[in-house]
Formats: structure tokens, C-alpha cells, sequence
């Protein structure tokens, strides 16, 4: 998987201070790796552009409005990209999976494209199956803003995806990277670097800690991005503090950013600080990894599903992260033309 621990190259710190990317370097270093999984092929992706074979729909309780059932379904198409039609918006049009089109990231990722209104929220959740499944082009149909939210996670997604089977087209795959290794670091000292490819490969590599002062504590985990990782991972749920519960069933009623949330016990990992209110997800060795495996399946590979000019190779580093510091870093990308073709 590329570099091991204690040989991390930060290369151009495109925004924060270097004497706490440092310190948070050292610090990154520190943790063991609680789980290294390499799982399928990622030289096996196919060569063509990617989308699906059928169409499917999955429907569920809805995000933020949890006593109304939100439907999305999922359709091949041959426009590039992944795209969210509002079907209750007919005079709009298709929001672009991109960052671009990022409206905001306080609690979660919404896209919107044109009116205020024609907007989609928590959709990382989503498109992180466009990086994760190897999914180039899908058109999603939703008669609302408020996405559904699974007790499963992304899995009802992925089965769905395995169910209909992908199609290769003869629109040859395009993928991209970074020119040279880039680190982008908070105030806080979380960071994240992204780094070219080793060799040319055209996979990528994640080496993803994480740091709660709750019953999660310190987790990492690394792999290569396939299919099957992508499968494994999809079952890890959102984490919420019971004080966080207990907020989005009251006082956080009245404020649109987190009204009601949908969330329950089965659809959220609850931790308190020593302990879980529920029964985690992916334990390893005796330990509970479903907050690392939701933070980079479900969160980080988002963020790469906004790079909208190729299917992103190289490596990443995340430590700390969270979607502001995710969608900054690609916007930097974006803005410092860092990124190339492979």
C-alpha cells in the first residue's frame, strides 16, 4: 500500500500553519493501524466509462423529516458524471455531482445547482458509492431535498448496485491526480494530504485516524479503494453523541439544519464517553472500527466523488478530518489547478 508509517510526504502546504502540521504529522504517526485490508483487485476496474445496467429505486425514512418516506432511484445514463434530478423541480436543472455545485458543509454535504431551492442534502452517503463501486455515470431521480436515511448505512445502495450489475461502455475511463504532494491543515491540526500515485498505478490508497473524546477514542485504518472495501464498509453508520440524540428529538426540531435528522438507534452509532448506547459495527479484534470505516467509505470517498474530471488515483492521508476540511481541500485543488491526467 505504498509508504508505511513514520514516511509521510506533506510536500505544498496549500493553507494552514506548518509548525502544527508538524506536530500533527507526529502525533498522526503515533497511532497503530488497527486494520489493514486489502481486498480485490483495484487493476481490475474496468477500462471503459461505467454506469449501471438497470434502473432501481430504494426508498426509506427521511433524513431530515424521518415520518415522511423519501424514495431515490438510481438510473444509467450516458451524460458523464453522477447528477441528482429534483422531479418536483421540473423547471431545474440536474445538480452535478461536483464541487462546484457544493452549497454548504457545516453538518453534512448539499449540493445545489441554479434556485436556492434546487438543492440535495446529506449526500455523501451517496456518492461516495461513485468512488467506492467504480460507478462513473448515474442518474439519481428524487422528489425531495431530503434524502433517505438506512438502517443499513449505504448498504441497500450496494446490494442494489450488485443486483442490477454495471455496465462498461466504450467511452474510454479518464483518471486524474494531484501534480505533487499537497497537505491542507486546520486550525485545529486536523489535515489531510493527497499524494500521486506510486508507479503509475491507477488505485487509491487510504490511510485514514480518527480521534473522539467518546467511546470511539482513537481509530486508523488503511486500504486500497475496491469494490469489495467499498462493500465493507458501507454498513458503517453515522456516530452521534446521545447528547446529539437527544438535541434532534428536541431543541434541534426547530432549526432547519438538523430538524428531527431521522435518526434512531438503528440507524446511528450511539457512543457516550466510555461506552456505546447500541451494538457497533465492524469490530476487529476485539475492537469497534465502524466510526474509521464510516469517516473514509461513506465520508472522504465523497469528497473524491466531487473531483468531476476523472476517477481520482494516488493516495490519502486523513487524519482528524471532516467534510469542511475535505471539500477545502478539493476546492484547492481545483483552484491551484493542482490536479492532472494519468
Amino acid at each position: 500500500m505504498g509508504q508505511e508509517m513514520g514516511e509521510l510526504d506533506t510536500g505544498r502546504l496549500l493553507g494552514g500553519e506548518a509548525g502544527l502540521l508538524r506536530r500533527s504529522v507526529a502525533e498522526f504517526e503515533a497511532f497503530p493501524v488497527d486494520q489493514e485490508l486489502q481486498w480485490g483487485d483495484a487493476s481490475l476496474t474496468p477500462a471503459g466509462q461505467t454506469t449501471l445496467k438497470d434502473s432501481f429505486a430504494v426508498t426509506g425514512p427521511g433524513t431530515f423529516f424521518g415520518k415522511a418516506h423519501r424514495t431515490l432511484t438510481f438510473e444509467p445514463t450516458d451524460r458523464e458524471g453522477w447528477w441528482f434530478d429534483r422531479v418536483d423541480r421540473r423547471h431545474e436543472l440536474p445538480i452535478h455531482v461536483s464541487i462546484e455545485n457544493v452549497w454548504n458543509t457545516i453538518r453534512n454535504i448539499v449540493l445545489r445547482s441554479g434556485s436556492p431551492h434546487n438543492y440535495m442534502r446529506l449526500v455523501e452517503h451517496i456518492i461516495a458509492l461513485k468512488t467506492g463501486m467504480g460507478l462513473d455515470n448515474v442518474m439519481i431521480r428524487m422528489d425531495s431535498g431530503d434524502p433517505p436515511l438506512f438502517d443499513r448505512a449505504s448498504m441497500d445502495l450496494v446490494d442494489n448496485i450488485d443486483r442490477v450489475g454495471v455496465a462498461v461502455s466504450d467511452k474510454p475511463a479518464r483518471y486524474v491526480t494531484v501534480k505533487e504532494p499537497v497537505t491542507l491543515v486546520s486550525k485545529s491540526g486536523r489535515f489531510l494530504t493527497f499524494l500521486p500515485p506510486e508507479d503509475g498505478r491507477r488505485e487509491l490508497d487510504i490511510d485514514c485516524a480518527i480521534d473522539f473524546n467518546s467511546a470511539i477514542r482513537k481509530q486508523r485504518i488503511r486500504f486500497t479503494v475496491t469494490a469489495d472495501t467499498c462493500r465493507h464498509g458501507a454498513v458503517a453508520r453515522t456516530n452521534a453523541t446521545f447528547l446529539d440524540m437527544f438535541y434532534c428529538k428536541t431543541v434541534g426540531a426547530f432549526f432547519a439544519d438538523t430538524r428531527n435528522m431521522g435518526y434512531t438507534r438503528h440507524n446511528v452509532l450511539v457512543a457516550g464517553l466510555w461506552h456505546y448506547f447500541n451494538r457497533p459495527r465492524l469490530v476487529h479484534n476485539g475492537k469497534a472500527l465502524e466510526a474509521v470505516w464510516h469517516r473514509a467509505t461513506l465520508d472522504l470517498l465523497a469528497a473524491v466523488a466531487l473531483i468531476d474530471r476523472g476517477r481520482f488515483v494516488g493516495r490519502i492521508v486523513s487524519y482528524k478530518a471532516g467534510h469542511a476540511l475535505d471539500c477545502n481541500m478539493v476546492r484547492e485543488l481545483y483552484n491551484r489547478d493542482m490536479l492532472c491526467k494519468v
